[in-house]
């Protein structure tokens, strides 16, 4: 039988434009649709404006600390408009870098909504019908609203680059690491920040030490972290919006955003009507290479729902090019992945939480917390919190868990170590780079505890 391309990728996102472009290198006739804008959530509504939102909001703080420091500072105010026109100028640079990858690579785009009518055939929103050998889906996930009455009266993490004007008020609802990160950075803009999240701790799933020193230093930056809370009504009051929690607590803030979970983008592609299958919350299954049901589809990224970030999109890109058109079976590695919470302070992670740890045998916890030499030094009551967990047997370091200022950065170096297998010894072995908050990871001699 005879195609129109050898692939065809739904979805201009990090995954789909890599494994497009990429197998476009190979000789591979490829054509991609993206009804939006190029570049996906990453790029357009989530990591990197998020990150530039982060840049801004910690300024205000760094003035404060810089008058501390000697130097002679006026007090500003954060100007959003002049902020949020660099920024939309920033993602429109960046989608056109994308375009540009993708026309340079012999890649065909096709600015359109595409959707499946059989294994290898793709219907286009402009009424063309596209025939692929293979079919790549990499629609990613959206924001999932929680089916609350009025919920069109908050916003989520997509309008949240668009907003106006900054609120003079917020309450976030969520409490994952787009719920606590927003926070921090609306806090940093100036906004007054509430957080309600209906469990008895934020950040889920990471670790529960770090978790609580987050939110501790979170409470006491002035952001009002209310767990156990649950809203269960709102309604529009004139310019502003009255919730109700689920104990009766009654509140007015000027913006609700909800950051209550993501959902893979499955709906209405035609997946099940041809054999793909989804799973409970809509995810589409795939085995270890990423095939779906259906033996010509494949599909990658957070549409997959196993790790929701945009490098491991890329790999699982990479692994669909090497084993569908370079013969070479691979498996994507979800393994031991390093990541980062870019709240204030930053979070940075890999490895087993100390709770996961515990139950696959002995182990040895060294942890340290101090407040930081260039906090200390003008009376800043910021502490940061070192964490390594140690097999007690094979001496390999199970997790590392840091809390500090540029976390993010640390962890992606210390993410190689933990990869290769070092062992504590390993880490003892290394000299210390004085003065850095980063030494201390390499200087914890003594177990904090063992279990």
């Amino acid at each position: 039988m005879s195609f129109d391309y050898d692939l065809f990728v739904i979805g201009g996102g990090s995954g789909g434009v890599r494994a497009a472009r990429v197998a476009a290198a190979e000789g591979v006739r490829v054509g991609l649709a993206e009804e939006y804008r190029m570049g996906g959530t990453c790029v357009i509504r989530g990591c990197v404006p998020k990150k530039l939102m982060v840049f801004a909001s910690n300024y205000g703080e760094a003035a404060d600390d810089a008058a501390d420091y000697g130097w002679d500072t006026r007090p500003g105010h954060f100007d959003w408009l002049k902020f949020r026109k660099r920024l939309d100028a920033e993602l429109e640079r960046l989608e056109g870098v994308y375009r540009r990858l993708l026309d340079g690579s012999g890649v065909t785009v096709h600015d359109a909504r595409a959707t499946l009518k059989d294994a290898h055939t793709v219907s286009l929103s402009t009424g063309e019908e596209i025939t692929a050998k293979h079919i790549l889906i990499a629609t990613g996930g959206r924001p999932a609203l929680p089916g609350l009455p009025n919920e069109e009266l908050g916003i989520t993490s997509n309008e949240i680059f668009n907003l106006e004007k900054l609120p003079e008020s917020i309450l976030i609802v969520g409490g994952g690491y787009i719920a606590s990160e927003f926070a921090c950075i609306l806090h940093g803009l100036g906004v007054k920040v509430t957080q309600y999240y209906r469990g008895a701790q934020i950040l889920r799933g990471f670790d529960d030490e770090a978790r609580g020193h987050i939110s501790a230093d979170m409470i006491r930056r002035g952001i009002d972290v209310q767990c156990g809370a649950t809203v269960i009504e709102m309604e529009r009051d004139g310019d502003r919006i009255r919730t109700k929690t689920a104990t009766g607590e009654e509140a007015h803030f000027d913006q609700v955003m909800f950051a209550t979970g993501r959902a893979p983008n499955t709906e209405g592609l035609g997946l099940e009507e041809i054999g793909v299958e989804l799973g409970r919350k809509g995810e589409i299954v795939v085995d270890e290479y990423s095939q779906t049901a259906v033996p010509s589809i494949y599909a990658i990224g957070d549409v997959t729902d196993r790790l929701q970030l945009t490098p491991v999109a890329i790999r699982e890109a990479m692994a669909f090019v090497e084993t569908v058109f370079k013969g070479n079976p691979t498996a994507p590695d979800h393994e031991l992945v390093p990541s980062a919470v870019f709240t204030r302070p930053e979070f940075g992670t890999i490895g087993l939480t100390e709770e996961q740890a515990r139950e696959q045998g002995p182990i040895e916890v060294y942890e340290t917390s101090f407040r930081p030499m260039h906090r200390a030094f003008i009376d800043r009551q910021d502490r940061i919190m070192m964490k390594l967990l140690v097999c007690a047997d094979t001496r390999k370091v199970l997790g590392c868990h840091i809390v500090a200022d540029q976390a993010g950065e640390m962890i992606q170096l210390i993410g190689i170590a933990v990869k290769m297998g070092a062992t504590k010894e390993d880490f003892d072995r290394v000299v210390a780079v004085h003065p850095t908050m980063a030494e201390e990871l390499v200087t914890m001699k003594t177990p904090t505890r063992t279990a």
